[in-house]
C-alpha cells in the first residue's frame, strides 16, 4: 500500500516534477495538468499552493537551483559587490530554459512580487555597507534607483535570453560595466555622492 505523501515531502515532489516538465517540454507546454499527473496527485493539490503555473515555475526554479546569492557580498567596494549579483545573475540566467524568461515577463502582473522579492534586499544591503565605507553618504535611496542594476540585468536577458548562453565572460563583464559606470554608479552618486573629506586639524 502506497504512503500518502504530505507536506514537504509532497512539495518536493511535485516542485521536481514541475522543473523536469519545464525542461522537457518547455515552457509552451507547461501545464498544472502535467505537472499534477507525473507527480502522481491532484490539480487542486498543486492549485493550494501555487494559484498559476507561473508561481509554479518559479517555486520549481528555486527548488532546483536554490539560492542564487546566500550572502550579501562584501568585496570592500559598492562597485565589485554589485558586479558579484550581476554575474551571478547571469550565471543563473545561463541555467534557465530560455523560452522560460519570455513566458514569465507574459505572465509578470501576477509574479512580479513573488519574482522580484530578494534581489533589491540584497542591493539594499550592498548599499548599507558602502555607507558604513563611506563611499556613500546615505544607503537610503528611492526604490526605482535601488533595483536598477538588477532590472537593467534582467532586462538583456528577458529581451535576448539566448544570449546568456552564448556571450563569453568577458563580454558580460564589459556590458555590466558599461551599465555601472555610465547609469548606476553615477545616478547613486547623484543621490548619495561621497562624504566630503574631514577638514584637517
Amino acid at each position: 500500500m502506497a504512503t500518502r505523501r504530505r507536506g514537504e515531502e509532497l512539495e518536493a515532489t511535485i516542485l521536481s516534477a514541475a522543473w523536469d516538465e519545464l525542461t522537457e517540454n518547455g515552457w509552451a507546454k507547461l501545464t498544472i495538468e502535467g505537472v499534477a499527473a507525473r507527480a502522481a496527485t491532484g490539480k487542486q493539490v498543486i492549485y493550494r499552493r501555487w494559484a498559476s503555473r507561473g508561481l509554479l515555475a518559479i517555486a520549481a526554479m528555486r527548488h532546483h537551483f536554490g539560492p542564487m546569492i546566500t550572502a550579501v557580498p562584501d568585496t570592500g567596494s559598492l562597485r565589485d559587490d554589485l558586479l558579484d549579483v550581476m554575474r551571478r545573475m547571469a550565471a543563473r540566467g545561463r541555467q534557465y530554459p530560455p523560452d522560460m524568461l519570455h513566458g514569465l515577463l507574459a505572465e509578470m502582473p501576477g509574479l512580479e512580487g513573488e519574482f522580484f522579492s530578494t534581489l533589491p534586499g540584497v542591493v539594499a544591503a550592498i548599499l548599507r555597507q558602502a555607507a558604513v565605507r563611506g563611499e556613500i553618504t546615505d544607503a537610503v535611496l528611492p526604490d526605482r534607483v535601488v533595483s536598477l542594476p538588477i532590472d537593467l540585468v534582467r532586462y538583456q536577458g528577458l529581451r535576448a535570453p539566448i544570449r546568456w548562453t552564448d556571450v563569453s565572460d568577458a563580454d558580460l563583464d564589459k556590458a555590466f560595466a558599461e551599465i555601472l559606470d555610465d547609469v548606476v554608479l553615477p545616478l547613486v552618486m547623484t543621490y548619495a555622492g561621497p562624504r566630503p573629506p574631514r577638514p584637517q586639524a
